[in-house]
């Protein structure tokens, strides 16, 4: 057992694993499905016959605090999320911060079939829900046989 153990905590030895894993392979989205681990805000994407369903997850943010925008194809989401507020009173040194805060940019790279001018977005209860049309083109429809 002496030999497999070394005197250092194996936890920890194990998240240091996990991050040198997530910076070698997290960095390089290579489609919608692909996103690197720890971005923000966390999104969920679907798909429809008739649209594309992009929910990103952001508690703590006004809507006027998000932009969001399409251009050649990319989805951008970008805003500001600020600290949470502790008592100012209070002399309570953190020690573990989990909760992210600040600036934030999400890029999510879109099907060529989406259609850029049939967006749109609302944000409820700390849901940005984005809806992009499909090109008329690439619709499902049925082809009569002669």
């Amino acid at each position: 057992m002496s030999e497999l153990y070394s005197g250092t905590d194996l936890f920890s030895e194990f998240d240091r694993l996990q991050q040198q894993m997530a910076s070698l392979f997290g960095g390089f989205p290579s489609s919608i499905r692909a996103g690197r681990l720890g971005a923000f805000p966390q999104v969920n994407i679907g798909t429809t016959d008739d649209s594309i369903e992009i929910v990103a997850f952001a508690p703590g943010i006004s809507a006027a605090g998000l932009d969001v925008s399409i251009d050649k194809g990319l989805l951008t989401i970008s805003g500001e999320r600020k600290p949470a507020r502790v008592n100012d009173g209070d002399e309570t040194r953190t020690y573990a911060r989990e909760r992210f805060a600040g600036a934030f940019r999400r890029v999510i790279e879109l099907p060529q079939n989406a259609d850029p001018d049939k967006v749109q977005a609302r944000y409820t209860n700390g849901c940005l829900s984005i809806t992009v049309g499909k090109r008329e083109a690439s619709k499902p429809r049925a082809i009569t046989v002669q």
